[in-house]
């Protein structure tokens, strides 16, 4: 039930917004302002809960009894896990980017019109290049100087790395004080375990909040190439998070159809956000209803929200290519698995900004003879990709998940699965 009704709130959202977006009138504007506090309050409720529910389950996870051989078999079938989806999302981006791309028609008067627009935006984008942070400064931020600064920023990869060594330590400490502890953050993970249903419940008005908005602004003024490229980058990051479905059904040994009613609520709030961070209460609900572990919701669907982005592969390879087309630039083979395989290895160290896994194709473009200006075009155009990469990136966590809950830790308890559809 409640999958269907935030498939509801989605596709009627979609559907008024673009109604609106068609008609640009002062009644249709200020609709759009009166709805628009609506679905950002529901969002700012989803962060709200992020950065408490992720210590408070981690917290127990880690410094439990018998969790430390079971936290290191995890660790383990985790990063294998995101391997091998990188892998597969490097394979599928080189088979079928290429013939994609290929098939997109350029006029002069177009090539013209893009690499004017791409030229428009180069100071913008020099700019945010410049002010990426560098493998060093990533690792150096994992331990923070200051935790409630990195919490309140929504840095959460150094959030998880101190709730670690925090609940590491407390398994050294006296008896007493361990059980405190774990009372203590026991009754916080449920308290905000009860916080986020009652936030998940209301997702079909907040996300149809923000589809409305999101649709009344997107506009209709995309044409030609620029439109090619949109819909086939987002058509084949939507076909490999469908591709990713039999995996967790395989592997992590679920039902495919209880697997597919799960993913619904988080891919929505991915959709209709941006942020995976944002989706992660989704998650965390939609791997209890698949009867996953306490470890998996715990550690494994943060530790993937935070680091993990599967898309980018597909982001990397389509943007290159279309980008080569537009600079009329030969890529042969070995370049493009060169990218491949750069992208699935810098994917897990991508930069916490908006947009940064396009950020850092900028020094890839140069190698290969294709202006770094180009950029800008491919941010300019992201608002539909991001979405379809974020709900990609999503679907992976839960895959991820489902994977570790089958093999890392314990069997699901399939039996509660049912309760997706309650």
């Amino acid at each position: 039930m409640r999958a269907r009704r935030v498939v509801v709130g989605l596709i009627t959202g979609l559907i008024i917004g673009s109604a609106i977006g068609g008609h640009q009138g002062p009644i249709a504007l200020r609709l759009v302002s009166i709805i628009e506090p609506i679905g950002q309050l529901w969002v700012g409720a989803i962060r709200m809960t992020v950065v408490p529910l992720v210590i408070s389950l981690l917290f127990v996870g880690v410094a439990g009894h018998d969790a430390t051989e079971r936290l290191g078999r995890m660790g383990a079938i985790t990063v294998v896990t995101f391997f091998a989806l990188l892998v597969f999302a490097a394979i599928v981006a080189l088979l079928l980017a290429p013939p994609l791309m290929a098939d997109m028609k350029l006029s002069t008067e177009a090539v013209a019109n893009l690499r004017a627009a791409a030229g428009a935006g180069a100071a913008k984008t020099t700019a945010q290049a410049a002010q990426l942070p560098g493998f060093a400064s990533w690792v150096t931020s994992l331990v923070p100087a200051n935790i409630m600064k990195a919490a309140a920023d929504g840095a959460l990869l150094p959030v998880i790395v101190f709730t670690l060594l925090f609940g590491l330590a407390t398994r050294r400490i006296e008896p007493s004080l361990q059980a405190s502890l774990l009372h203590f953050f026991g009754a916080v993970a449920t308290a905000m375990t009860t916080v986020v249903d009652w936030i998940i419940w209301a997702a079909p008005v907040g996300i149809f909040s923000l589809v409305v908005v999101a649709a009344s602004r997107a506009g209709l003024g995309l044409a030609g190439a620029m439109a090619y490229y949109i819909i086939s980058i987002s058509a084949l990051l939507a076909l490999f998070a469908l591709l990713m479905y039999p995996v967790a059904a395989m592997v992590g040994r679920v039902p495919l159809g209880w697997f597919t009613r799960a993913a619904v609520p988080p891919q929505a709030v991915a959709l209709s956000s941006s942020s995976s961070l944002a989706s992660l209460p989704a998650l965390v609900e939609s791997a209890r209803a698949l009867g996953l572990p306490t470890a998996v919701t715990g550690f494994v669907l943060p530790l993937s929200v935070s680091s993990f982005k599967v898309a980018t592969p597909i982001t990397w390879m389509m943007g290159l290519l279309f980008l080569a087309r537009l600079y009329g630039v030969e890529l042969p083979t070995p370049a493009l698995i060169s990218v491949a395989i750069t992208a699935a290895a810098l994917s897990l160290t991508l930069p916490g900004v908006p947009q940064g896994a396009l950020l850092l194709l900028t020094p890839v473009l140069t190698s290969y003879g294709i202006p770094a200006e180009g950029v800008g075009l491919l941010l300019a155009a992201d608002t539909i990709p991001d979405l379809m990469g974020t709900m990609t990136n999503v679907t992976g966590d839960l895959v991820v998940g489902t994977v570790v809950g089958g093999w890392g830790v314990a069997e699901p308890a399939l039996e509660a699965a049912s309760s997706v559809d309650a």
